[in-house]
């Protein structure tokens, strides 16, 4: 797994600064917006494939780049990050948990983009698309390496990854 080394090069930056960067704006999005704090792990390895009880909130990019970054939630932490996002008790995976998830991984996308184009222009952003479900699978037709980071947030984690190519 790991991003492709001509596109790092070609953007002037390592894997372990896109990694940090990725941590620092998604610790950033969680402080900011629901008042929770995460810390980063290690990169895994393989990418997760199969989810269970999982809120899986992604963004497209399309442009000078094409990407996607998913971020894949469990349920209590869904529900617990619309619930801080809200300011209301929020139980039950609605419409309510898609737009905030959703909203979490478009603005955590719209400053990711900014480390592959400058002015972040000539990268656009899709709408966010959000999946709950209590067993499936994802699979990317993309030939790209991900780069999967875990976050720890009150004994849940989550997931985000990272996809990009030309």
């Amino acid at each position: 797994m790991g991003l492709d080394p001509a596109i790092l090069n070609e953007a002037n930056t390592t894997e372990d600064e896109v990694r940090k960067s990725i941590a620092e704006i998604t610790k950033g999005v969680f402080s900011t917006m629901v008042m929770l704090d995460v810390v980063d792990e290690p990169p895994l390895e393989k990418p997760v494939q199969t989810f269970h009880e999982t809120v899986t909130s992604m963004v497209g990019l399309a442009g000078s780049h094409s990407g996607i970054i998913a971020i894949h939630c469990p349920k209590k932490l869904a529900l617990l990050v619309t619930s801080n996002m809200l300011g209301m008790d929020v139980t039950e995976v609605d419409e309510d948990v898609n737009d905030a998830m959703g909203e979490i991984a478009n603005m955590v996308g719209g400053d990711v983009k900014h480390i592959f184009s400058p002015k972040g222009a000539d990268i656009n952003l899709s709408i966010p698309t959000v999946i709950y479900g209590s067993d499936y699978a994802l699979e990317s037709i993309s030939s790209s390496d991900a780069l999967v980071i875990p976050f720890l947030c009150r004994e849940e984690r989550f997931l985000l990854s990272f996809k990009i190519g030309k």
